[in-house]
């Protein structure tokens, strides 16, 4: 009997043995796995990423001519500091109100209302001082 459990030890097969090595060393049972895991859950992320914007690349095609008006609008729309700084002076900072918008549960045409009135009053105020 027990040459023949020698027998049958010694004339495993390669699997078998491969088996029997995973399962006593502790890396290959859990490291391994883990590695690969990593490692290609970094390739593979990195493969959806670029799909995802060669995606977005293709959404945002525009036709030359289209294109070449909107770089001409831009162009004619560029405005200097010294054009901004011109306006800026031009407006009256001293005199605003700061009016404040509806609350989602107040009716907002009602509450303009009130708003433009309360406005009013106010000019009328500081227009008789």
């Amino acid at each position: 009997m027990q040459k023949t459990t020698e027998q049958a030890k010694t004339n495993m097969s390669a699997p078998m043995k491969l088996l029997q090595a995973i399962k006593k060393n502790s890396f290959l049972r859990y490291g391994l796995p883990m590695l690969v895991l990593v490692v290609g859950g970094a390739y593979g992320l990195k493969e959806f990423r670029s799909l995802r914007y060669e995606i977005i690349d293709k959404r945002k095609t525009v036709d030359p001519e289209t294109e070449a008006r909107m770089k001409q609008l831009q162009k004619e729309k560029k405005a200097s500091v010294a054009e901004e700084y011109e306006k800026m002076q031009q407006s009256d900072l001293d005199n605003w109100h700061n009016i404040r918008g509806p609350r989602p549960w107040e009716d907002s045409k009602e509450f303009q209302m009130m708003q433009r009135e309360n406005v009013e009053k106010s000019k009328h105020i500081s227009t008789k001082r």
